[in-house]
């Protein structure tokens, strides 16, 4: 039996309500300018412990909720130890959801840390019609050599970059959520810079120049996306 795990992350406004199998009914998909339309989108991350992908597929799942759509977002948990790697997954769909296991044949893969690319089949089940996202600050045709032989689409954004510029620290999590949402479609990028920026805000309700930071990195990563 599929376990729901409910999110205990201190910042209440957000992951109270988030559980595994979320789900809400969406009357109105027309409205999103045709974005899924009867296809279920099934996103793969990679990371380390510490580094937010489970918080970035948290964050997606609840910014897919808030334009109606059925949604799940969970982790894997192995060694919940820093730098340790993790694994967590996200469905999108505009469709009531019926499967729930983990994702062995994702459409998008990202990758939060590129040395994981060494140790981790990253690609493993990927589609070839869907795309790798990987945080490197080298090319996609640089980067494609490493990928087993993957030959769909690759695509890299230097998180580390646009997470100093704009953050002033390191938190690849950020600019690789903007970039998912650019490469796969999955939602509106103006309603989803537009629910990021009222998650934000209740984040960090007494830190506003970290609101500003993070909608910064979002915007600059869904630029600075290479290999679309």
């Amino acid at each position: 039996m599929y376990t729901i795990y409910k999110i205990t992350i201190k910042v209440g406004y957000l992951y109270a309500r988030l559980y595994i199998n979320y789900i809400h009914v969406y009357t109105n998909i027309q409205e999103r300018g045709g974005y899924l339309m009867g296809k279920v989108i099934e996103i793969r991350w990679h990371g380390r412990g510490g580094q937010g992908a489970k918080t970035a597929s948290l964050l997606l799942a609840d910014a897919a909720f808030n334009t109606g759509m059925y949604i799940q977002g969970f982790p894997e948990y192995g060694p919940e130890r820093m730098g340790a790697p993790i694994t967590a997954y996200n469905r999108i769909s505009d469709e009531k959801l019926t499967i729930h296991s983990n994702i062995y044949e994702p459409d998008y893969v990202v990758v939060v840390d590129d040395t994981l690319i060494a140790s981790v089949d990253v690609t493993a089940g990927l589609k070839e019609d869907g795309a790798i996202i990987v945080n490197t600050p080298m090319e996609p045709d640089q980067i494609r050599p490493q990928l087993k032989g993957y030959k769909g689409k690759v695509c890299t954004i230097d998180a580390r970059k646009i997470s100093m510029e704009t953050l002033g620290m390191y938190f690849p999590n950020t600019p690789m959520l903007g970039a998912v949402v650019k490469v796969s479609k999955v939602m509106d990028e103006e309603e989803f810079l537009k629910d990021m920026v009222e998650s934000f805000k209740h984040k960090f309700a007494k830190k506003p120049e970290v609101v500003e930071g993070n909608i910064k990195a979002l915007k600059r990563s869904m630029e600075e996306v290479r290999g679309l």
